[in-house]
């Protein structure tokens, strides 16, 4: 595609969302031009990222070229979002576009700071690393069909993309963007329990990471639901029985849901 593709910010995250449209050749190197706040940023991705983009510093002249492209990405810091400062030399140009992936920044704030932009609001998480992401997105009403198809194709690229209401993004944040932390500490904490039984902690872990791949792909590729499959390895008095019997006691299903609850409220505050 000839679309010109800015990005204010240029970590890891929207290194994880731009490079797979490289990689794809979806859109041409140069035609994304990228803003960083720090010259180590700056001499960072002229060295080390594999594609020569257009990068340039937050304040310099040269900035305008990223806020001239139709389609700009947000992923800077959130507390970094006030020092951001719209240029928009195409401000009558009804057909600019931002695309904010900051947490529980809402659209109605992100349109007080970019009264020149339609706004749009994104929420990925970090498996698109790998490719597989799961990104939702909230459309304000200005956004136009085309527009809209360009920016799904962006986070396509890098796993499966939902389209939500606004009001949805929070939850979807947090169990989607914050579960993955969960997920490490429940890995991390069977793991452990390999280790006191006498386990090697390398293979501890790999047992418990290929126990919950396995398990997810029955779950995913079969009938059989959460239910059924937790009955298929329950037997009367015996060890599934006694691991799920100190779960309970110690209100484990309760604290995933207050878990979820918590960030999703947590979310909510930022807007």
């Amino acid at each position: 595609m000839s679309q010109k593709l800015g990005v204010v910010g240029f970590g890891n995250i929207a290194k994880a969302i731009i490079t797979p449209l490289l990689d794809k050749k979806l859109v041409k190197p140069e035609r994304v031009y990228c803003l960083v706040k720090t010259k180590k940023s700056y001499e960072d991705i002229k060295e080390n990222y594999k594609y020569n983009v257009n990068v340039y510093y937050q304040n310099s002249e040269d900035a305008s070229l990223v806020w001239q492209c139709p389609i700009k990405i947000l992923s800077v810091k959130p507390q970094q979002l006030n020092s951001i400062k719209e240029l928009s030399p195409l401000a009558n140009n009804k057909n600019q576009t931002i695309v904010s992936i900051l947490a529980g920044v809402s659209l109605n704030k992100l349109q007080t700071i970019f009264p020149n932009h339609h706004c749009v609001r994104a929420v990925t998480n970090i498996p698109i690393v790998i490719g597989k992401g799961l990104s939702g997105i909230a459309f304000s009403k200005h956004v136009e069909e085309q527009e809209k198809s360009f920016i799904k194709m962006i986070f396509a690229s890098s796993g499966k993309i939902y389209e939500f209401d606004e009001d949805y993004l929070d939850i979807f944040l947090a169990l989607t963007s914050s579960a993955p932390a969960i997920i490490s500490l429940i890995v991390e904490a069977l793991s452990d329990g390999g280790l006191s039984g006498g386990l090697q902690k390398n293979l501890s872990e790999e047992l418990v990471l290929e126990m919950i791949l396995g398990t997810i792909l029955l779950l995913r590729d079969s009938t059989i639901s959460t239910t059924d499959l937790k009955n298929m390895v329950t037997s009367p008095g015996g060890t599934t029985i006694s691991a799920l019997r100190v779960l309970e006691k110690r209100s484990f299903r309760s604290a995933l849901i207050e878990a979820i609850m918590a960030a999703n409220n947590r979310s909510k505050e930022f807007s």
